[in-house]
């Protein structure tokens, strides 16, 4: 009995606060419930931290490079419109770096917005595959705790941005993210080219110093709204959330650079270049 008031209560409770959703997302794919959102990520934590490392254990690794060739020239594609569209439907357009709020209305600049985060939210669905190849490829080093709690976090948390509060100051890290995208997987697609073309990648050790700075201006950016006396900004806690998340993620990056480079752990082989034979 007290299980069941307590669940009609979580439903009631459930009902309430979802009244508060975006009208203008009504019937778009996923955005429904964060039910399936959480269920696909539940399924790709299993995949890729259990059932997918026990399935490759007795077979041989996949050959992918074509696959991922094409695949990560695919997402830097992707995450050049998708920089462009977040540029034109505010950040490059009116929008002050400052107190943006959320524009709700039918306009085509506040639609196009509003179309360009729910890309950004399903672009992360896309970047799953990131881990399921490596699980394909039998490179379980590379399924860190990092890895996969990012790949994991981002759309779900993305499902409320986009449910709630698609635009204003709350969409700057998600332009930031696009362009680190397109730097990150020209990498990745360059290196899954094959050997012939690791002399072109003396640049890795840096792809984490951008990655730095992007959570530093994250981290920044966000913090303008607490010495911001009148910021209408219409959900402030997800502001928090940002900023927790830019912190979070540049302690977690910033300890991978020590024992990736200052401690030299890889340093190693083609390493010393910027080059990894495992990618």
């Amino acid at each position: 009995m007290a299980f069941s008031n307590l669940t009609s209560k979580a439903v009631l409770l459930y009902d309430e606060w979802i009244k508060d959703a975006d009208p203008r997302l009504e019937g778009w794919p996923l955005m429904s419930s964060p039910f399936p959102t959480t269920f696909i990520i539940g399924t790709y934590i299993y995949f890729v931290t259990s059932l997918g490392p026990k399935l490759m254990e007795n077979k041989k690794p996949f050959e992918l490079r074509q696959i991922m060739a094409f695949y990560n020239f695919s997402v830097v594609a992707l995450s050049l419109y998708m920089t462009y569209e977040f540029l034109m439907s505010g950040w490059a357009t009116g929008y002050s770096f400052r107190c943006d709020i959320v524009d709700y209305s039918r306009s085509p600049t506040a639609l196009r917005m509003v179309r360009t985060c729910w890309l950004y939210y399903f672009s992360k669905f896309i970047e799953l595959l990131d881990t399921i190849f490596f699980v394909l490829r039998k490179k379980n080093n590379q399924v860190t705790f990092l890895h996969v709690f990012h790949h994991s976090i981002m759309p779900w948390t993305w499902w409320f941005g986009v449910k709630f509060a698609a635009g204003g100051l709350g969409t700057f890290h998600a332009l930031l993210n696009c362009i680190v995208h397109v730097v990150m997987y020209t990498y990745y697609g360059i290196c899954s080219l094959g050997p012939a073309y690791h002399k072109y990648l003396w640049w890795k050790k840096y792809m984490t110093t951008i990655q730095l700075v992007q959570f530093i201006m994250i981290t920044c950016h966000i913090g303008q709204i607490y010495m911001m006396d009148d910021c209408p900004y219409q959900y402030p806690i997800f502001m928090f959330i940002i900023w927790l998340y830019g912190s979070v993620f540049l302690v977690l990056f910033l300890h991978f650079w020590y024992h990736a480079y200052t401690k030299g752990k890889r340093l190693p082989k083609m390493a010393r270049n910027g080059i990894n034979k495992d990618q």
